[in-house]
């Protein structure tokens, strides 16, 4: 059984501004870095969902209502969310997808390529 209180965030693996690769879906084998995370409880079962913003990739077309900006209204374009299970960490050293594992150091606990074991900030 987990010790983590039930009001905090749990350890995902990847963060804001990290460099990643999807490895699944309609933008398979495309790399970004990541805008935000955004995270969704579904509010029968409890359940959180978390979700990436990455930049440049799964872009939709958003329209937009008419306003005294846009009389005409507007078409923009925008990333979608992919959730994060889709979604590798770029190892720093080598430039290659690579899993996470987590070590502890005198300034605490950070994340290790599993690759390369390069310290990942």
């Amino acid at each position: 059984m987990s010790r983590r209180k039930h009001n905090e965030q749990p350890k995902l693996h990847v963060k804001k501004g990290d460099e990643v690769r999807v490895i699944s879906g309609s933008e398979s084998g495309k790399t970004g870095r990541i805008l935000r995370i955004v995270s969704k409880k579904d509010k029968f079962t409890g359940n959180v969902s978390y979700r990436a913003v990455v930049e440049g990739l799964n872009m939709v077309v958003k329209h937009k209502k008419p306003d005294q900006a846009n009389p005409q209204g507007a078409k923009v374009e925008m990333e979608a969310s992919i959730h994060i299970s889709n979604l590798m960490l770029i190892d720093p050293k080598t430039k290659t997808p690579t899993r996470i594992g987590r070590q502890k150091t005198e300034k605490g606990w950070v994340r290790v390529s599993k690759k390369s074991g390069e310290i990942i900030a």
